[in-house]
């Protein structure tokens, strides 16, 4: 193990993170399981509530992307965690909105690290020439919870991976990153983040303004790939309420959410 690839100490990131936020209630950190999110889903599915809580594995072998794709890892080089979110109490349509502000806190995040990133919609927070951190929100049905997952590269290297256009941390200068004080980071800009769309009961004026300022996407001509083929070509022109991409193609506008899409690129 290198030295910036050091172990999460879980005791002390329990007593630094509960009790600052009224969100996070438990924080369990494992060795290694398939996918942090589809195992806290299994836990909501088995009647626990996993609102609050807080999965983080040093290494995780079938991690889960957008359409079934799969998120590689190497142990100790990435933060990779899931969270649980209760939706009950925001209107379905708005949950869109929940990656999306997921993707500002982590932009937020990075920054204190001296990282100038940015979200690529839906799901994507890219610096540099590469891609940082992705997400994934998947919905725990039976509890109306969602669950969040969070890829992001601390130390990781594309030739590790065989991925190319990945980044990381270190990658784009920082010196030897706390991987924990970066999850405190995180979790504290998370958690106001989840409190804030919980309140407003969707997307607050404060989160569309902070997450079309970060944006990579709106007013940039994309091209988006639909299934059967299909693609949408014109100009990301802005976010709806529920977090749906509206795209201006010959001078109409149709909305597409992360479900439609199989791919955003740029319209080249």
């Amino acid at each position: 193990m290198t030295a910036d690839r050091v172990r999460l100490d879980e005791t002390t990131l329990r007593d630094s993170v509960i009790g600052t936020s009224p969100l996070w209630r438990r924080i369990d950190v494992v060795a290694e399981t398939g996918s942090t999110n589809a195992d806290l889903i299994t836990r909501a599915d088995r009647g626990e509530v996993i609102d609050g809580a807080v999965l983080i594995a040093e290494n995780q072998t079938a991690g889960r992307g957008r359409q079934g794709r799969s998120w590689s890892a190497v142990p100790y080089a990435q933060i990779t965690m899931s969270v649980g979110v209760d939706a009950a109490s925001v209107p379905s349509q708005a949950w869109g909105w929940l990656p999306l502000a997921t993707g500002v806190a982590i932009v937020d995040a990075v920054a204190d690290s001296g990282v100038q990133a940015g979200l690529k919609w839906p799901n994507d927070v890219l610096a540099g020439d590469g891609k940082l951190a992705g997400i994934l929100a998947e919905v725990a049905a039976a509890s109306q919870a969602v669950v969040v997952g969070i890829g992001l590269n601390v130390s990781l290297r594309g030739d590790e991976i065989g991925v190319p256009g990945v980044t990381s941390l270190v990658d784009l200068g920082v010196p030897a990153p706390d991987r924990q004080d970066l999850l405190r980071r995180v979790l504290h800009e998370l958690g106001r983040r989840i409190e804030a769309w919980r309140r407003n009961e969707g997307a607050d004026p404060a989160l569309i303004a902070d997450y079309r300022a970060r944006s990579l996407t709106l007013g940039r001509p994309v091209r988006a790939m639909l299934p059967g083929g299909r693609e949408i070509v014109g100009v990301a022109r802005d976010i709806d309420d529920q977090g749906r991409l509206d795209i201006n193609a010959d001078g109409q506008s149709t909305k597409v959410s992360a479900g439609d899409i199989v791919h955003l690129r740029p319209a080249h």
